[in-house]
């Protein structure tokens, strides 16, 4: 049985695929069968594949940007930079949670060494008019990483989503505190806060411009 996460955050831009790129490079450095996928993203432009998450991903796995490739790691891609539920709702269509929550369950029982299904902005992003991330992190059954940052507020935040997973009884891997710029906290106490409250949650701290060897504890 191969290593599976499901990779979330506590919003929208915190880090989650640059923690999803950090670990595919981080697997493939050891040589081993990584799959990764962001089935839903918002604010897709066709023309401008390399900038996207989808993108991003792609190159990570050393695969190039085909249509194809970008068809099975996203298969549901929307125009507008809104929640899933909204985006689709512009274009007339509606996302099928359903088909989403059978392809996340497929694709985490298929035989890789490491499988990460990357979800879109926060646990409480609506995905259909009644569904949100939080009941796809359900449906697909992987323990959970979640992505926060070191902004004023975060330490709110985290113990907000906390709160939300763990009512769901989810299991939680471990979270990623991902430095952004210009915070007014020092990165350090933060992370420190964040330690002494989640315990006995393992929690890594990533930072800005760093190479992701810190979360090699989770190819373990």
């Amino acid at each position: 049985m191969g290593i599976s996460y499901f990779i979330t955050s506590t919003g929208t831009g915190i880090g989650k695929t640059y923690v999803t790129t950090a670990l595919i490079r981080l697997a493939r450095s050891k040589n081993m069968k990584v799959a990764a996928f962001k089935p839903v993203i918002s604010g897709f432009d066709k023309q401008e594949i390399a900038g996207s998450d989808t993108g991003e991903i792609l190159v990570a796995l050393g695969e190039a940007p085909t249509d194809e490739a970008v068809a099975k790691i996203s298969p549901w891609r929307f125009s507008a930079p809104l929640a899933p539920n909204m985006a689709a709702r512009a274009e007339g269509r509606a996302l099928d949670c359903d088909a989403l929550f059978s392809f996340s369950r497929k694709e985490l029982q298929e035989e890789s060494d490491v499988t990460l299904i990357e979800g879109v902005g926060g646990v409480m992003v609506p995905l259909d008019d009644e569904r949100t991330v939080l009941d796809w992190i359900v449906a697909a059954g992987a323990p959970v990483i979640l992505i926060i940052g070191d902004y004023l507020g975060t330490i709110s935040h985290t113990l907000t989503a906390l709160e939300v997973l763990r009512a769901r009884s989810l299991e939680l891997a471990a979270i990623v505190v991902s430095e952004g710029e210009g915070a007014s906290v020092a990165f350090a106490m933060t992370l420190a806060e964040i330690e002494a409250r989640v315990a006995p949650i393992p929690v890594i701290g990533l930072r800005r411009g760093a190479d992701g060897e810190a979360l090699a504890p989770l190819l373990a």
